[in-house]
């Protein structure tokens, strides 16, 4: 037995002692305290014993995210039957494939995403419903529609007297049982559904309540069926207490910085390339000024503007954000450069959905630039390197928030594992002395070059991404050559009103300026441009597989 508590009790206390404060908050739309959140967990609990739902059986949630999202994962999370959480933007018949594979006998979804889906293809499926309104969708027996519509009268018949804090009680007896099926893909082929225990989820839990800040607001804005999100921006902060504000739909820049003036979160759980758009957007530009770069250089001048430089960029996310922490890719270096200077309380951490997601973290005050902070206390990390500080290996993992394998596919399970048990990640990497992380690249993107040299495309996009008018780009092999394919920043061309004739000479620009930074074995050999943004996965990473 761990020697720190489960999630659910500590859940089962914030819940107790902040019955009237606010829990689970749409910007816009429903807002329910603890109590309430706590009331209708117990309405569905009643539900799912009279529906004869046992421990064990799988309930998937198909929907976007909100206050009621988080209703649903709980209530399921709760009454031990397994979570089967798919991200919002998978297409209706691939999640109607996921929901078959995971042999869910329950769908929580929206009722526009239902419309588009053929109960036929899930046949393990009894019973839809709205996440929206908790009505039921569709049955496949009447007796369980009606049996559904009399969960409120079962609520009350049960507790007449009143439910109140006292009548709360959550199930933590269940540390190595099944609680989690996260597919990182909606794939039709052979999916992988990452099992994660009560175990997993309790000790990053208990790692991010000893090392990541704690405060009364949080903005949700990640996906809350990726791993990140779930556990960083909903299940972590709630058992301290915090209330979550989600948007209610895709939001816009402006949305999101009257959400940010409004609730003043203490956190910000983004990806990079928020922050580099932000950087490349507002700040660059102002720091390019001629008049600016000449004070720049002047001692306690420069100091005052980049002091204004990060109260900006601070106060423009609320202007209570103690830390933001950034993952899913490296941070670019001259962003990374700027924000150290200014003192912005920032870091890069590392994460996976197989380990629930935390490998690596480090407190802004002490993370090193470039690195991925230093691993978890609950997992150990390993280089597999004969020189694990000079020489990049692949970065492995064992500890009490990996996962257990995945969801009916054992070739891939076992194929995820080495012989002692540690997790296979597909990322390169060095660790210094001190221990903090650098990765160099996933294994299967890796370049071998004609001379034997290892070449990391992920380090060549970073220097490329600094150029002028680059927005993002891929660096793939074609036959032996590095190529860049790179999408232009097309507002930066505009505000510059650059002419035909100077955009078509770009590509060359990039491909000279990056060369002068970069070793002989590893120069692009030509720049091309892509006409639309690259495709990315949930937690905004390029699909790099998708490009050649």
């Amino acid at each position: 037995m761990p020697n720190y508590p489960h999630y659910l009790e500590r859940l089962q206390n914030a819940t107790c002692k902040y019955w009237d404060k606010a829990a689970l908050n749409t910007i816009g739309g429903d807002s329910f305290t603890y109590g309430q959140m706590a009331t209708q967990i117990e309405k569905f609990h009643l539900v799912f014993s009279k529906l004869g739902f046992k421990k064990g059986d799988k309930i998937a949630l198909y929907a976007n995210n909100g206050a009621r999202w988080g209703m649903a994962y709980l209530a399921v999370n709760t009454y031990e039957t397994v979570i089967v959480p798919l991200l919002a933007d998978f297409l209706p018949e691939n999640a109607a494939f996921l929901v078959n594979h995971s042999e869910s006998i329950a769908l929580f979804t929206n009722e526009f995403k239902w419309n588009k889906m053929d109960p036929e293809k899930m046949p393990n499926l009894r019973i839809v419903i709205d996440v929206d309104s908790w009505k039921c969708l569709w049955a496949r027996d009447a007796e369980d529609k009606a049996t559904y519509g009399t969960m409120d009268d079962m609520f009350d018949a049960k507790w007449h007297d009143g439910f109140g804090p006292a009548n709360v009680k959550f199930p933590t007896d269940n540390w190595e049982d099944l609680s989690t099926i996260s597919y990182t893909s909606g794939s039709t082929g052979n999916p992988k559904g990452v099992m994660l225990t009560y175990h997993n989820f309790s000790a990053n839990v208990d790692y991010s309540q000893r090392n990541v800040p704690a405060g009364e607001r949080m903005v949700s804005m990640l996906p809350m069926a990726h791993m990140y999100g779930l556990v960083i921006e909903f299940i972590y902060p709630l058992c301290n207490g915090t209330a979550i504000y989600w948007m209610a739909k895709a939001p816009t820049p402006a949305a999101l910085l009257k959400a940010f003036a409004d609730v003043k979160p203490y956190l910000l759980i983004t990806v990079p390339l928020v922050m580099e758009k932000i950087y490349k957007s507002k700040v660059k530009p102002t720091l390019d000024k001629p008049v600016v770069k000449v004070l720049l250089k002047i001692p306690g001048i420069n100091n005052i503007i980049y002091k204004k430089v990060k109260d900006g960029l601070v106060a423009a996310f609320g202007g209570e954000v103690q830390e933001f922490i950034m993952g899913g890719a490296a941070l670019n270096p001259e962003v990374e450069k700027l924000f150290k200077r200014i003192k912005f309380p920032y870091l890069v951490g590392y994460g996976m959905t197989e380990a629930c997601p935390l490998l690596a973290y480090e407190h802004w005050t002490k993370y090193v630039a470039g690195s991925r902070g230093k691993a978890v206390d609950v997992a150990t990390v390993r280089i597999d390197s004969e020189d694990p500080e000079h020489v990049a290996g692949e970065i492995q993992a064992k500890g009490e928030n990996i996962t257990i394998g995945y969801f009916k596919n054992p070739e891939a399970s076992a194929n995820a594992f080495t012989e002692d048990g540690y997790l296979r990640t597909g990322d390169l990497g060095i660790m210094d002395k001190e221990g903090n992380i650098f990765i160099k690249g996933r294994s299967k993107s890796m370049i071998l070059s004609a001379n034997g040299q290892n070449i990391y495309p992920e380090e060549i996009e970073a220097i490329v991404n600094n150029q002028p008018y680059v927005a993002e780009s891929v660096v793939v092999d074609r036959a032996g050559k590095i190529v860049a394919l790179v999408y232009l920043d097309s507002e930066a061309i505009k505000r510059d009103k650059l002419d035909n004739e100077t955009v078509s000479d770009i590509p060359e620009r990039i491909r000279t300026a990056t060369n002068r930074q970069l070793p002989a074995y590893s120069q692009i050999a030509k720049v091309e441009t892509v006409l639309t943004p690259f495709e990315k996965t949930p937690k905004m990473s390029i699909k790099r597989f998708l490009y050649k």
